[in-house]
């Protein structure tokens, strides 16, 4: 067992379970014949696997910045290729976020799809193995090759069944994020032969001293392959079209955790294997962080197609993200990786019940929208809660995370962190002009007596995550407490621990007026 590995002591593989019982739960929809049977036997499946992921957190010690629950195994030997699984205190949550979506991508869809079913339960639970995979492996080759294998399923939802563009917007996805996949393959073979001995093991490469050139190329290799992941301004132009073209649940996927995997891979990655290449372009992200934020705001008040208006919010609220995670303090990344689990909830729950107006309406329109509250006021109320995360109102998960980010930022610069201000004020804009429309509309609402309000179904879909909005927003702890010991000892792999604002400034050698 490797040094940086804690043996799993719970008698049995956990994380293999959770990686490869999707795949398990493919088979009985190859033999299935019936599409209800098939939906049942999935939700069954996604179920499962949520209740054992709870496992990791009950199990979870965090004292250690250790990976725990580890899996070691020899695969290729000969180039030192391993199957290495373990967690951390940064991985674990977004873990769970994964586990606890999956059912209810389930449940989103059991109207919404109406043909080829199957395939498309299957599609699901062969992303679910990728992105549990991905937040799990400790060995590049396998990283990549899980980091590769999302694509496909993720590329099938939004072709086969996505909306009138559904080509152009699949294509469009498939062809920006496989540039990314390039350029981490090419980051991944630099750092394998630049290590003596060769070695693909994630942990290993951490605290090697790198060259300054080397590491500036490298952070830049891995810096664009994550950026169109998240997709950071100005590498966001593939995600409104594949949000708007793909099914509810292909965009709750998309949202809520294939954009995390780019923030996780700043992580994960480019601190602690570039940390001085990362401090050197520290600046320039923590400005494109601020772009990201104004521009995505202000597109988002343009819109009037509810599904855009909540991808570009997107591009604003990953914007904070990243600003946290280059602050390079604990108050900002904490307050980043909550607010990556508090997007995926809020955001995942917002793309949820566009989908139920889509259903009813066949428009994400704001127009025919308009005025639904007096006819489906439990929909409404669900709207609010969600809405008023959305804008990180005092009491919900985002405010928690987002006022941790404009701590860590104004305590590293505050000009920055300034800039950034604008960018909750039109959250609020957008949130309330769309809630504002939906729930009263004007003088002349569309005819909408004929509308029903949400069904059990619906409202077991959303119950869950709005007790995620109001837990985490009245009681953040449980969720801070997992990930601290981790956050500091990346923040002491990246050598910056007891660094002020300055010396930060002087290592990046590109000073930000404060």
């Amino acid at each position: 067992m490797q040094d940086f590995l804690i043996i799993n002591t719970l008698g049995y593989p956990i994380l293999s379970l959770l990686i490869f019982l999707p795949l398990a739960g493919v088979i009985p929809l190859l033999i299935l014949k019936n599409d209800e049977a098939a939906k049942y036997s999935t939700l069954a499946v996604t179920t499962l696997i949520a209740l054992i992921s709870l496992t990791l957190y009950f199990k979870f010690d965090k004292t250690t910045a250790l990976y725990q629950f580890g899996e070691h195994h020899a695969w290729i030997p000969m180039w030192d290729i391993n199957y290495t699984l373990g967690i951390d205190g940064i991985s674990l949550l977004l873990i769970l976020l994964t586990t606890l979506l999956m059912p209810l991508c389930v449940l989103c869809s059991w109207n919404y799809i109406k043909t080829r079913v199957r395939p498309f339960l299957a599609c699901l639970l062969i992303m679910q193995t990728s992105m549990l995979g991905v937040f799990m492996a400790l060995d590049f080759v396998l990283f990549y090759i899980l980091w590769e294998a999302m694509l496909i399923p993720m590329y099938l939802l939004i072709a086969v069944w996505g909306g009138p563009r559904k080509i152009y917007a699949s294509i469009k996805f498939f062809l920006y994020t496989l540039a990314g996949s390039v350029l981490l393959l090419v980051a991944i073979i630099a750092l394998y032969l630049h290590n003596d001995p060769h070695t693909f093991s994630i942990p290993q490469m951490m605290g090697q001293d790198y060259s300054s050139v080397f590491q500036i190329y490298v952070f830049l290799a891995f810096f664009l392959a994550f950026a169109i992941k998240v997709p950071m301004f100005p590498f966001h132009t593939w995600l409104p079209a594949a949000h708007v073209e793909a099914p509810t649940a292909g965009s709750v996927v998309l949202a809520s955790v294939l954009l995390k995997m780019g923030t996780y891979g700043f992580l994960r990655f480019c601190l602690p294997i570039t940390p001085e290449a990362s401090l050197t372009m520290m600046p320039y992200v923590l400005w494109l962080s601020v772009a990201g934020i104004i521009y995505g705001g202000f597109t988002a008040l343009a819109q009037s197609d509810m599904k855009k208006l909540i991808a570009y919010s997107s591009v604003g609220h990953m914007g904070f993200v990243t600003l946290g995670i280059f602050v390079f303090n604990v108050q900002g990344i904490e307050g980043a990786l909550l607010q990556m689990i508090n997007h995926g909830v809020t955001t995942g729950a917002l793309f949820i019940m566009v989908g139920m107006i889509y259903e009813r309406t066949h428009s994400r329109e704001l127009a025919m929208a308009a005025g639904v509250g007096k006819f489906m006021p439990i929909y409404v109320i669900f709207l609010g809660f969600f809405s008023l995360s959305s804008l990180a109102f005092p009491g919900t998960n985002s405010f928690i995370g987002e006022f941790l980010v404009l701590v860590g930022a104004f305590a590293k610069t505050k000009i920055v962190a300034a800039c950034a201000i604008p960018g909750a004020v039109l959250a609020a804009a957008y949130m309330l002009r769309m809630l504002q429309k939906v729930v009263w509309g004007g003088t002349n609402n569309p005819d909408q007596s004929y509308l029903t309000d949400l069904n059990v179904r619906e409202i077991i879909t959303l119950a869950p995550l709005l007790l995620f909005v109001l837990w985490i927003g009245l009681n953040p702890a449980p969720f801070m407490d997992v990930m601290h010991t981790s956050v500091n000892h990346l923040i002491q792999q990246v050598g910056i621990a007891d660094a002020g604002p300055q010396g930060i400034f002087e290592v990046a050698k590109l000073a930000i007026p404060q």
